[in-house]
């Protein structure tokens, strides 16, 4: 059985798509992260689609700033992105600590 997991913030439409966005390209990069085990085809498929997804990040952004919501609340995003395993994706991002061995 799944554990329960804690229910999402309220978010409007639109930070929601931004929450979404920002993650996919979070993935994209972790797959790009040279730092990390991979081959450079799936280096290089993950670079072509961190195209769109930039775009559609953009969008995502721009929408919300054209709707006058000029201020990212940070706190309520961030418990947003900890639902969605946002610390794991993002840690793929970063370079990895030296091992020991």
């Amino acid at each position: 059985m799944l554990p329960d997991l804690p229910p999402l913030p309220a978010l409007t439409h639109a930070e929601a798509e931004l929450i979404d966005r920002y993650l996919e390209v979070v993935d994209l990069v972790g797959r790009i992260n040279p730092a990390r085990h991979g081959d450079t085809y799936g280096g290089l498929r993950a670079a072509q689609a961190l195209v769109s997804r930039a775009t559609a990040l953009r969008d995502a952004l721009t929408l919300m700033h054209q709707r006058g919501e000029s201020e990212l609340h940070a706190p309520t995003l961030a418990r947003a992105l900890r639902v969605l395993d946002g610390e794991r994706r993002t840690a793929r991002v970063t370079v990895p600590p030296l091992s020991d061995s």
